[in-house]
């Protein structure tokens, strides 16, 4: 009798025991993560709108387990101490650009060069291909959630010209690899922070801007420019990092670091759509608005402007070298995916 009640309450003990311990992962589970993602892009842009719903979509498929606050326009941090600031804790996600901080992803740099992109999807579909095949180790102490980039960037100039030949002696707002890119072409780069540049072509103190078509629109730089030279030879790009505090991202269970991966997948080709559909609705806006021309380049003003811009894609090259860095392959694997995906 004293046996079966001893094995009974050892039974009991037992079950009790492995009742809590089966709670535990549950109550970790159902612990509520609490993330802040920073971000520079105004809140009305599309691509801050998306990035918004990212976080929202986010919170769906984890049933409510990750909570991801949205802090845009550098509300939260600016746009060039995004990434150290990430890297600190002091924001949990952040979502910046590579040529914001100079020097300080230098293997990266080459989606930047003008490369002859064409569209918003394409430059993101391989700015994320290069990241998988390459892993360059200036993004070690974070987690790359996923990249993006905006389409081909050109010039929109107040005074309408022919050709990108015309620049030479312009005033044109530009910074890092477009500012070469100013050079190349025998105009003056003029180097200031984006919102500073509206009020530069209103006192005349640019003639113009190299950038991606949206601008025209979503930063109102239409008002002043009235003409765009569409010259896909020095199409270049800026590309875009949504990256994650490395501590933060190794705390997540497996199955919410898989969400996150997945719900990345799908918001990087919607980020390329976003920029592509944005710089069609700039062109709409301008162009309904009166007074804006679109200049075309043709076969031969395209080889024109890339030769003139070889010297800068070469001198890529010769930086990574002096770097120990696979700077010419990583050239060549952007230049080989351009072709095969037109």
């Amino acid at each position: 009798m004293k046996k079966r009640l001893f094995l009974s309450a050892v039974v009991c003990i037992l079950t009790v025991l492995a009742s809590f311990l089966m709670c535990q992962p549950v109550q970790a589970q159902d612990k509520l993560i609490k993330l802040k993602y920073a971000n520079f892009i105004p809140p009305a842009h599309k691509n801050a709108v998306l990035s918004e719903q990212w976080c929202k979509e986010i919170e769906k498929r984890t049933n409510g387990r990750v909570k991801v606050s949205h802090f845009g326009g550098g509300t939260l941090v600016s746009a060039p101490q995004i990434y150290d600031s990430t890297v600190k804790g002091i924001c949990d996600i952040g979502h910046s650009v590579v040529s914001y901080t100079a020097g300080r992803f230098p293997l990266s740099e080459v989606l930047d060069l003008p490369l002859g992109y064409s569209s918003g999807v394409q430059a993101t579909r391989l700015a994320n291909a290069f990241y998988k095949k390459f892993k360059p180790k200036e993004f070690d102490d974070t987690e790359i959630l996923y990249m993006h980039a905006h389409g081909p960037g050109y010039f929109h100039t107040k005074k309408v010209i022919a050709n990108v030949e015309d620049i030479k002696g312009m005033r044109i707002k530009s910074t890092g690899i477009s500012a070469r890119i100013v050079q190349a072409m025998g105009g003056v780069p003029v180097t200031m922070p984006i919102p500073e540049t509206y009020d530069a072509l209103q006192k005349g103190l640019a003639d113009g801007v190299l950038l991606n078509t949206d601008t025209l629109k979503s930063l109102r730089f239409g008002d002043y420019c009235h003409c765009t030279i569409e010259n896909n030879g020095l199409g270049y790009t800026i590309s875009f990092f949504i990256t994650m505090n490395k501590e933060k991202w190794n705390s997540l269970p497996p199955d919410i670091q898989n969400i996150f991966r997945q719900v990345s997948a799908e918001y990087a080709e919607k980020m390329g759509r976003a920029w592509d559909e944005a710089d069609k609705e700039a062109k709409e806006f301008v162009m309904q608005k009166g007074g804006h021309k679109f200049v075309v380049a043709s076969k031969e003003e395209v080889a024109r402007a890339r030769e003139k811009v070889k010297p800068i894609v070469n001198d890529y090259v010769q930086k990574m070298k002096a770097k120990n860095l696979p700077g010419e392959d990583a050239l060549k694997f952007c230049q080989d995916w351009l072709k095969a995906n037109p």
